[in-house]
């Protein structure tokens, strides 16, 4: 085998080991302190130097973008007049492996006395941090991934599972759902889908409509003018049916009949499955993706509006 691709993978074990061991370090503290941040009136204010630094900067981005307030203070900048920031709503977390890092020591009786509340992210549950702060949350590894133990590598890792953990809990807390988390999202194409509703996609113009007693020259014609692979099967304005390719196939391979006395009504599909404007274009998705099928019609207090096809979701 090749050194660097036995590298990665002892990389690769020593994280996942890390994270693993990480479920044994858990304790009544972290639900406290998930409880005291599901309450909290103010923001999760994240703090770290170097490397935990940036890990808190991710931390608070996942926070902020699943329904609790939060952001990210250098504590270097922070004996500058950053900690200004903070207010007395607010709850910090601190983050620092060795729990001795100078620059979060030197801020956080400041923070104390101005009542805030302290949570500590850190290896070391002996350390002045930790001693300092109202809930400890303990990321204790056995040894880094670093081939030398020394850079940053499992410690990183765990503090980021822990931060993902925080976030995934005060979700569940705060009944966090899709719809709010698209609304934190409309930008991106996972946003889009979230908020898209079936009315915004739906096709409504030049249909492929035929009757009930069309003859199978006309089923064609209307079919293949659609250019949808279907028709819809109408009797005194009321849809009664659906008409697919897959349908067509079915029933010139099921009888002798010649296909020129087929009526709309032999081949139709009775009651198809239909979906509300109105309903999330996800949810319709999941609905066709579940039933096996590629479209559904749309109808709205028994009202024909329109289709919607499995292959419109691609533009959500």
């Amino acid at each position: 085998m090749l050194n660097t691709i036995r590298i990665a993978k002892e990389v690769f074990t020593a994280e996942a080991e890390a994270i693993n061991d990480l479920k044994n370090n858990l304790t009544n503290s972290f639900d406290e302190a998930i409880q005291v941040m599901k309450r909290l009136e103010g923001r999760v204010v994240i703090t770290g130097m170097g490397k935990s630094g940036h890990i808190g900067k991710k931390i608070a981005a996942t926070l902020a973008s699943t329904g609790t307030p939060s952001f990210f203070m250098h504590p270097a900048e922070a004996v500058h007049g950053d900690l200004g920031m903070l207010s007395s709503d607010d709850v910090l977390i601190a983050i620092s492996n060795s729990g001795e890092s100078d620059e979060i020591l030197k801020i956080i009786s400041l923070i104390q006395s101005r009542g805030i509340i302290i949570i500590s992210m850190t290896g070391d549950i002996h350390s002045t941090l930790a001693k300092n702060s109202n809930y400890l949350l303990n990321i204790n590894i056995k040894k880094e991934a670093c081939p030398l133990n020394l850079a940053p590598m499992s410690s990183t890792t765990v503090t980021l599972a822990m931060g993902d953990a925080i976030a995934a809990a005060l979700m569940v807390e705060k009944n966090f759902k899709a719809e709010n988390f698209a609304m934190y999202h409309p930008g991106g194409s996972l946003g889009r889908k979230l908020l898209t509703k079936v009315k915004d996609i739906m096709k409504t113009e030049n249909l492929p409509i035929v009757e009930k007693s069309s003859d199978f020259s006309t089923i064609i014609e209307v079919m293949t003018r659609g250019k949808l692979g279907l028709c819809i099967v109408k009797e005194e304005n009321r849809v009664v049916g659906i008409i697919t390719d897959g349908d067509l196939r079915r029933a010139l391979q099921s009888t002798d009949i010649s296909r020129f006395e087929f009526k709309a009504n032999d081949m139709m599909t009775q009651k198809p499955k239909s979906v509300n404007s109105n309903e999330m274009a996800i949810d319709a998705q999941n609905y066709m993706l579940e039933s096996k099928i590629n479209e559904l019609l749309v109808i709205d207090n028994d009202m024909f509006m329109g289709v919607v096809q499995i292959y419109d979701m691609g533009v959500m």
